[in-house]
């Protein structure tokens, strides 16, 4: 059965949010949430109801069982984005929840991407890509990163900079999280010894140091996909300015 053109179409944040899913919160180019199941054998069970939904409809999401809580990650792999095939099975996968009394925690759910600043990406992907294990992306593949095929691992984006933009610090951390706990992460930060750098892009992201200068970012990918959004045309990963802070 040949798969509906909408459900090839890669969904933007807005789009999700038009959705109303209140159980999911979308975190670069996945849906995903954390259902508290309050021991092993509810979380268990859950696993099995999501894995029945996702044969039935042929779309399988990363699932990760612990004690006390299932997350899941719901992506369209052939597409590389969030599509209408992952919106049906959250909704799914919620009812699935409910019916174990399992609860949704938004609040725990974020990704984490490492960003190296360079001036040539062509030049050090490789190498960083054999060091961690990750699969480098074609060089002509706009935004330059290298990732985990199974999901397991953070990725590497390789952000563009000025070869003169070269501090001490070329790592630093971009921690993907929902724009609802965007401030508070923030301010757990600058209670925990940190400055903040700069605000300016808020509530796009945020940008923060230790107590040393090394910083790293707080972000929410609100605003990537707006037309007044002076780096739409980096991916979908924050953190663009915090050299000209």
């Amino acid at each position: 059965m040949a798969m509906a053109e909408e459900d090839k179409v890669a969904l933007k944040i807005h789009d999700v949010a038009g959705a109303l899913l209140d159980d999911w919160r979308m975190l670069f180019d996945q849906l995903v949430a954390r259902f508290k199941t309050g021991d092993f054998d509810t979380g268990a069970r859950l696993v099995a109801e999501i894995a029945k939904a996702a044969d039935k409809e042929n779309h399988h999401p990363d699932v990760d069982l612990r004690y006390g809580y299932v997350e899941v990650r719901l992506s369209s792999h052939d597409v590389g984005a969030v599509t209408q095939r992952d919106v049906r099975l959250a909704r799914t996968i919620t009812d699935l929840a409910g019916s174990l009394g399992a609860k949704p925690d938004t609040l725990s759910v974020q990704t984490v991407e490492w960003a190296l600043d360079t001036w040539d990406a062509s030049e050090i992907k490789p190498f960083w890509a054999a060091v961690l294990g990750l699969e480098p992306d074609d060089d002509d593949t706009p935004g330059h990163e290298a990732t985990d095929a199974g999901g397991r691992w953070p990725s590497v984006w390789f952000q563009e900079s000025e070869r003169n933009q070269a501090g001490p610090q070329r790592w630093h951390a971009d921690v993907r999280v929902p724009p609802d706990v965007a401030q508070a992460r923030v301010r757990r930060a600058v209670d925990a010894g940190g400055t903040l750098v700069n605000d300016g892009y808020a509530p796009r992201f945020w940008v923060l140091a230790d107590a040393q200068g090394n910083r790293a970012c707080i972000t929410t990918g609100l605003g990537r996909d707006q037309p007044d959004d002076p780096h739409a045309e980096y991916p979908e990963t924050d953190g663009q300015d915090d050299h000209d802070a």
